[in-house]
């Protein structure tokens, strides 16, 4: 009976060896793996519902073995010629006439509901998601973006106010560090993917923009409360000695994320492996101290000089005009009601990478000179008429005073249970 029905898929067949040349099954037929030789050039998150519809008769088996079906059932499907895609036909009559009974029968019918029932909620993981941001309309965020959004590493950020003690004077400054996050990814996936399309010889791949969209999303997890009153005001109050800025705990808290959350192999199918995560750590941070000395000058490890302006758009050290101050330019002006001059938009329809004094860099047209005065313009009327606002620096001085007269006594669950205050939770992540 079955017989009939597989000569069905002869035709498909073929085809399904043509993707299986694209896609591989591990020995336990478990998890897709890209070889050495594809680690640079990676494919979208592939969930179990795409998968197993390429898995040849033999790759299969292997995974029902890995899931401890005996090796006498998973032979009986290799040997009927099964693949992935037959699954949805397999019934309990089907396994009656193979001799499949008791226990291994209910086993598998179990676990073939289990994976016919992931379908609907693997497609459905492999969708971006879509905000309407007040700022920049709908954004659109990758799923593996999604993947991080949906920690409580993360989701602390909706508790930090961007502004710190400033929604005491402007009370429509009530936005949090969650949705600025939000808007420099999204402004970072934007420029750099209008370099790649108007500058293919720059040669930027898929894991370049997806490590710079993670970069944006995750520049500013390490913010303590108040934002910049903490790391600014409280920490060298308590501890005049400790020489620490949130960027150290943003890279600290991302991989606090990634071990808690289980989150490498969802970056490694995306093709994120340990040098692409020091990219994005030196994207945020800047590069590491070292003792040696790069003959070229050369001081990043996660790429080479030839991708050096992809450092210019999260944080430029060089120019100081990047994504994150576009975002809260436009972000903090809408809260605060004061004019936003500068059109970030304009700058990326001119930006062009061009090679500066042996670097590449991103640059754009001289006539664009009054756009960039405008925003710098800009940051200097934030300065003068809110981040510094008197009224805030005081209120900013009460709290922090409060925060160390609290700082012996408030103390927090840190790692292995061991308590914490708060000014020692800059080095504890899991208490931070």
């Amino acid at each position: 009976r079955f017989k009939a029905f597989a000569a069905c898929f002869s035709s498909a067949g073929r085809e399904s060896k043509k993707r299986n040349r694209l896609l591989d099954v591990d020995d336990k037929g478990i998890t897709p793996y890209l070889s050495p030789a594809k680690k640079r050039c990676p494919s979208p998150t592939v969930p179990l519902s795409v998968r197993r519809k390429s898995w040849g008769p033999s790759q299969l088996a292997n995974y029902l073995r890995g899931q401890g079906i005996g090796k006498d059932v998973a032979s009986k499907f290799e040997k009927q010629q099964i693949k992935g895609e037959h699954l949805e036909k397999i019934d309990d009559g089907v396994l009656a006439e193979w001799g499949i009974v008791n226990g291994d029968r209910i086993a598998l019918l179990g676990l073939l509901k289990k994976i016919l029932d992931e379908d609907g909620s693997d497609e459905q993981a492999l969708l971006p998601k879509v905000f309407n941001d007040p700022i920049h309309g709908h954004i659109e965020l990758d799923p593996l973006l999604i993947r991080i959004l949906d920690t409580p590493q993360f989701q602390r950020l909706r508790g930090i106010k961007q502004l710190g003690g400033a929604y005491f004077v402007f009370p429509g400054a009530s936005h949090n560090r969650f949705e600025h996050s939000i808007g420099v990814s999204h402004l970072a996936g934007c420029l750099v993917t209008r370099i790649r399309e108007r500058q293919p010889s720059l040669r930027i791949n898929n894991v370049d923009v997806l490590c710079v969209k993670i970069a944006g999303l995750c520049h500013d997890l390490g913010h303590g409360p108040f934002s910049h009153m903490f790391d600014h005001q409280f920490i060298p109050m308590v501890a005049p000695d400790v020489k620490w800025k949130h960027e150290q705990a943003s890279v600290a808290m991302l991989k606090h994320l990634i071990a808690e959350n289980n989150l490498k192999t969802a970056l490694e199918e995306r093709g994120i492996y340990e040098p692409d995560l020091l990219f994005v750590e030196e994207m945020i941070v800047g590069p590491r101290p070292s003792t040696e000395s790069a003959a070229d000058g050369w001081m990043y490890k996660g790429r080479t000089k030839d991708k050096s302006f992809l450092y210019e758009i999260i944080a430029n050290k060089r120019t100081g005009i990047d994504v994150d101050k576009w975002d809260y330019f436009a972000r903090d002006c809408h809260h605060l009601g004061i004019a936003n001059m500068f059109d970030y938009r304009r700058f990326m329809q001119f930006a062009r990478v061009i090679e500066v004094e042996k670097t590449l860099q991103i640059c754009t047209r001289d006539k664009e000179v009054g756009n960039l005065y405008d925003m710098f313009h800009t940051r200097d009327a934030l300065h003068r008429r809110a981040y510094q606002h008197k009224t805030n620096n005081i209120i900013e001085t009460m709290i922090c005073e409060a925060l160390a007269k609290a700082n012996d006594h408030f103390l927090l669950p840190g790692k292995g249970g061991k308590k914490v205050r708060m000014s020692e939770a800059i080095d504890d992540m899991h208490a931070y």
